[in-house]
């Protein structure tokens, strides 16, 4: 459906028949006038999907990339599966930690439960540069089951797709496999440079609930609060 198809948001909005006791007029003008916000981020958000869906075919993959998983080697097609698509999520676990980061550590928190939805249409990996033992350490010390961890240990995966630097950074990255050719298909590319004034770097659409459920609340996200390890 174009946008030129579309009822304007105003127009949606006041079919809305919501009310709730003993609420005030001032307040529901203020909901209502959100409630059309709401609806045009609702179609932003479809455009944009739109057109990440559309961008044109990706980098090729031409190296030869070795992982080690719980099984053993696996080279990057095999981190397919039967799947046509792939996402892998580089997190921050590198040689030089001691623990976990809080902030991956609360991503793939969230996505253990929900990986059996997406591996229904695509393949979802983990890959981290700490050796694998220490990766399955981990795994099982979070109570993790359903996460399939990769250890890049030659760190060229990493340097291509995550930091040429071998710095250990988080990456969202996401390869499709058509007719025996693996192409780059899209990676978050929002950090510290694209960040707005006073706003912690993130990404658009946030992966993380947790950022989406706070955004509801009058607390909000807040600027010194971050998940933890424990509590």
């Amino acid at each position: 459906m174009t946008g030129s198809t579309l009822k304007p948001a105003v127009e949606l909005a006041k079919t809305n028949t919501t009310r709730f006791p003993n609420e005030s007029a001032e307040y529901r003008r203020a909901r209502q006038a959100l409630l059309i916000e709401e609806i045009e981020l609702r179609r932003h958000i479809e455009r944009v999907a739109a057109l990440r869906r559309a961008l044109p075919p990706g980098g090729e993959v031409t190296k030869a990339y070795a992982f080690i998983g719980e099984a053993g080697r696996a080279s990057l097609a095999d981190l397919f599966g039967n799947k046509q698509t792939l996402i892998i999520y580089s997190y921050m676990f590198g040689p030089q930690r001691e623990t976990l980061c809080p902030m991956c550590t609360s991503f793939m928190g969230t996505w253990e439960a929900k990986l059996p939805d997406v591996e229904q249409r695509v393949a979802f990996v983990f890959v981290a540069r700490s050796p694998i033992a220490r990766l399955i350490e981990a795994k099982a010390a979070r109570g993790w089951t359903r996460h399939k961890i990769y250890s890049d240990t030659s760190g060229d995966y990493t340097r291509d797709y995550v930091s040429r630097d071998d710095a250990d950074l988080p990456a969202y990255n996401v390869f499709t496999l058509r007719d025996g050719t693996i192409r780059h298909f899209w990676a978050g590319e929002m950090g510290r440079g694209t960040a707005d004034p006073g706003q912690d770097p993130r990404g658009a659409t946030d992966v993380d609930p947790l950022w989406t459920i706070l955004d509801t609340t009058p607390e909000g996200r807040g600027t010194d609060w971050y998940p933890r390890l424990s509590y």
